[in-house]
C-alpha cells in the first residue's frame, strides 16, 4: 500500500509541476484559465479560486490546464482568451510545461549529487576466462583504484577509461587484502551490443563489476556541473533511442515504459532510499519533458508545430484541418497508451500468465 501511495504522489507531483508551468505563464501573459485538473475521470474534489476551477480526478495518470478560448470554434474573441494572444505567447505557454519538468529534473540531480549519488563500486566481481584480466592475474574482489595516471572511484570510471583508451597497454593499481598491487594488461577489441542493440567494436579486458553500490557526495559547485553532465547524458540517450525506434532499428517494446513499469521502478527506488528515489524522479521528469516536446498532435510539441505554421503563414490552418489533425493525434495517443500498457504487462510476464490460464 505504501508503494502505491508513493507512486501516486510522485506521479501527481510531476504532473502538477508540468501543468503549473503552463498555468503560470498563461496567467502571466493575460490568459484566463478555466480549469486546472490533476488526473482524469470522475471528479473527487473541486474548488474554484480566482476564476480557475482546481480539480482532483479519480485516475491520476495525467492532467491538463484549460485556458479560456483554447478551441477556436468556441472562442469569443475576448482579450483574455488563448486564441486572442499572438503565436509567441501561446508557444511560450505550450513550451513552459516541459521546461519546468526539465528544470525539476536538474534540481533533483543536483540534490542527489549533494546528498549521495549511488553507483556501482570499482570492485571486480567476475574475471572472464581467456581475457587479458585473467592472464594478468586479476581476481574477483580486487578494487581498481588507478589506471595509468587516472584515479578510479567507480565502475563508470573503469568502463569509460578502458573503452576510450588507445594505448597498447594499461597499468592498473589494485587493492587486494589491503595492499596495493600493480598489474599491466593488454586490452583487446570485442564486438559487443550497446544498449540500443547496435554492434560496436569495444576495448575490453574481461571483467564484470561486483554488485556493490557505493555513494559519492559532492560540494555544491561540483554537483551543479555533474548534474548538467548527467542530464545531457540522459537527454542524448533518450533521443538516440527515439531515433532508433522511429527508424525501426530498435523495438519500441524494449525502450518504452508505461505507468505499470514506472510503478515498479519507483517502488524499488523508494525501498533503496531517498537518494535513489530522487534520482528516478529526475529521470522520469526529464523523460516527461522530452516526450511532451515531440512534434506529435495533442502533445506540447505538436502545438508548437501548429503555432510555427501559423506564424509562417500569417494565419492559422483552416479549422477543419486543425481539428482533423488533433483527432488523429488523440487516436494515436490512445493506441500508444494501449501499446505501452501491453508492453508493461508482457515485460512482467502477465500476458503469458493470462494466456496459460486458458490452457
Amino acid at each position: 500500500m505504501l508503494s502505491i501511495v508513493i507512486f501516486v504522489l510522485v506521479l501527481s507531483f510531476l504532473i502538477v509541476v508540468h501543468e503549473m508551468g503552463h498555468f503560470i505563464v498563461a496567467k502571466a501573459v493575460g490568459v484566463r484559465v478555466e480549469r486546472f485538473a490533476l488526473g482524469f475521470g470522475p471528479v473527487l474534489y473541486s474548488k474554484t479560486i480566482a476564476g480557475t476551477e482546481f480539480m482532483i480526478c479519480a485516475i491520476p495518470l495525467g492532467g491538463y490546464v484549460k485556458p479560456a478560448g483554447e478551441d477556436r470554434l468556441h472562442s469569443e474573441g475576448k482579450a483574455d482568451e488563448f486564441c486572442s494572444k499572438p503565436p509567441g505567447h501561446r508557444a511560450l505557454i505550450a513550451v513552459m510545461g516541459p521546461v519546468v519538468n526539465y528544470v525539476l529534473a536538474y534540481l533533483c540531480l543536483c540534490i542527489v549529487f549533494m546528498i549521495g549519488y549511488p553507483t556501482l563500486s570499482n570492485t571486480v566481481g567476475e574475471v572472464m576466462d581467456g581475457y587479458p584480466a585473467q592472464q594478468s592475474g586479476l581476481l574477483s574482489g580486487d578494487k581498481i583504484v588507478r589506471i595509468d595516471s587516472q584515479d578510479i572511484k567507480s565502475w563508470d570510471d573503469v568502463k569509460n577509461y578502458i573503452s576510450q583508451s588507445t594505448a597498447a597497454e594499461l597499468n592498473l593499481v589494485i587493492v587486494r587484502d589491503g595492499n596495493e598491487v600493480q598489474k599491466t594488461l593488454f586490452p583487446r577489441n570485442d564486438v559487443l551490443e550497446n544498449i540500443f542493440g547496435q554492434k560496436e567494436n569495444v576495448r575490453v579486458i574481461g571483467i564484470q563489476p561486483k554488485e556493490e553500490i557505493t555513494v559519492f557526495k559532492y560540494g555544491f559547485g561540483e554537483a551543479v556541473v555533474r548534474s548538467g553532465q548527467k542530464l545531457w547524458e540522459i537527454t542524448s540517450l533518450t533521443y538516440k533511442a527515439l531515433y532508433r525506434i522511429a527508424t525501426g532499428a530498435m523495438a519500441a517494446k524494449d525502450a518504452v515504459t508505461g505507468p505499470v513499469g514506472i510503478f515498479f521502478i519507483i517502488k524499488e527506488a523508494a525501498e533503496m532510499g531517498i537518494s535513489y528515489l530522487l534520482y528516478i524522479v529526475g529521470i522520469i521528469s526529464a523523460s516527461l519533458a522530452i516526450f511532451n516536446l515531440l512534434p506529435f498532435p495533442v502533445l506540447d510539441g505538436g502545438h508548437l508545430v501548429l503555432l510555427a505554421i501559423e506564424k509562417i503563414r500569417g494565419r492559422a490552418l483552416p479549422e477543419n484541418i486543425e481539428e482533423n489533425i488533433i483527432r488523429f493525434g488523440v487516436s494515436m495517443l490512445i493506441c500508444l497508451a494501449i501499446f505501452v500498457f501491453y508492453s508493461d504487462f508482457a515485460r512482467l510476464g502477465w500476458i503469458d500468465k493470462v494466456i496459460n490460464l486458458g490452457k
